[in-house]
Formats: structure tokens, sequence, C-alpha cells
């Protein structure tokens, strides 16, 4: 349980957090996403690319109850990250890896913004509009496919329910979810408008691919854009099995 002092620290950390990104996260769009969890019954949330746990915390400051597992690659991230889910006995932090479409080892590339790392090469378009996000480092990291650990957690889960935040790496992420795929009832996924990282897939493919799978577009959300052009340039769109 969150006592009110810790709230209001994590309240400041979070809006921290989504201001040096460039997104906008509202109370209220929090509050629409719960809603429609509880709509469809979710009582699961695997977290991938989970970063310190803002989304995991906002769920849970908008009333979700269910289970949560994030899961996180950057080292300094997961420290925050299993500290805050420990104080929760339905969240947990797996151990530190980054998700794709294999088992092994993969260089994760770090940004200064730490929540623009990516496997993949950053774009200079994304570098111009998001100053602070360029690429500062590398690190040799673990990597999972979520078909080899996600059993674990969802084996129970009556509808379990997928998040990914990966940077242009969803893709991969869905390629080493072909098993469990079946499972989840809903999705929540990072859709680029325009390319931002070399190679990843657009917002069309990634709509057609999760229609051919069975999920339809529930619900669009407002996401990362240019300040000063006003274009979107990504969006998080919600899908679920009817």
């Amino acid at each position: 349980m969150y006592y009110e002092d810790d709230m209001q620290k994590l309240k400041n950390l979070i809006l921290k957090a989504v201001n040096v990104t460039g997104y906008s996260i509202s109370r209220n769009e929090y509050s629409r996403l719960y809603s429609v969890l509880d709509q469809f019954d979710i009582d699961m949330v695997l977290d991938i690319g989970a970063n310190i746990g803002q989304f995991g915390s906002s769920l849970r400051h908008s009333g979700y109850k269910g289970k949560i597992v994030s899961f996180e690659p950057l080292e300094d991230a997961h420290t925050q990250l299993k500290k805050l889910s420990k104080k929760d006995k339905k969240w947990a932090a797996h151990p530190r890896v980054a998700v794709g479409d294999c088992d092994g080892k993969i260089e994760i590339n770090i940004a200064g913004n730490s929540e623009s790392s990516s496997i993949l090469p950053m774009l200079k378009l994304h570098s111009d509009v998001e100053k602070g996000s360029e690429y500062i480092g590398k690190v040799l990291v673990n990597i999972v496919k979520l078909d080899s650990v996600a059993q674990q957690y969802i084996h129970n889960s009556k509808n379990p329910f997928l998040k990914i935040d990966t940077q242009g790496y969803e893709w991969a992420v869905l390629d080493g979810a072909k098993e469990i795929l079946p499972r989840i009832k809903g999705i929540l996924c990072e859709l680029s408008l325009v390319e931002l990282y070399e190679g990843q897939r657009l917002w069309m493919d990634m709509l057609n691919r999760l229609k051919n799978e069975g999920f339809t577009l529930w619900s669009i959300q407002r996401g990362f854009e240019d300040r000063i052009s006003g274009r979107t340039l990504q969006i998080d769109a919600t899908f679920f099995r009817l």
C-alpha cells in the first residue's frame, strides 16, 4: 500500500518523466484506459518497456487492482522499477532483460533521456524533435522472447493484457510472442506514423498484423509529437479480442 507522501513523490516522478519525452499523459487518459481494462475484465498486465514504472504506477493510481509484471533492460531504470514495485504485492519486476524475437544477448543504445533508448539506431528526425534524446552509449543486455518467460505469469490469468513500449522494436516483441499471443485479450502498443528508428515497422503494418492476429482497434491516444510544428509522430493504440 502506498502512503500519501509516497504517492506525491511518485506523481512528481511520473510528471517529470513524461515531460522530458514530449508525452502529455493526463489523468483522464489513464482513467479511460482503466475503465476499458475493467470492461474487458483484465486481470494481468505484461508491461514491456517499463522504464522506471510510469505505466504501472499510473494504472494503479487510476484504479487498476490486478497483477502487473514489468520488463526493463536498462540497469538504472530497472533499479528504480524494482524499488517501486516492491511496495505493491501484485506488481513484479522481471529480472533485467530486453524483450524481442530471440533468447540471448543484444546491444541496446542508451539515450540521454533514458526513455528513448532502443535496440534500433535512432534517426535524426527523432533527435531533432526531442532534444536530449541522442544516444550517449551502448550496453550489452540479456534478451528474451515472451514465449520463453511469460507463461509463468499468465498461466492462471483469465484475460491478460500486453503493453508494448519498446521504441521501434514492437514488431520483434510480437515475433517472440507467437505462442502466447492467442492467450492475450488486449494490447496497448506504441505506433509510429513516421520512421523514428532505423528499420522499425510503421503504424499501418502494425494495424494489419494485429488485425490478422484477431485484434480489433479499440481506441487511440495522443502520443509523441513535434511541439514546434504540431506534427504527430507516434500514437498509442489499444486493441482487443472481441
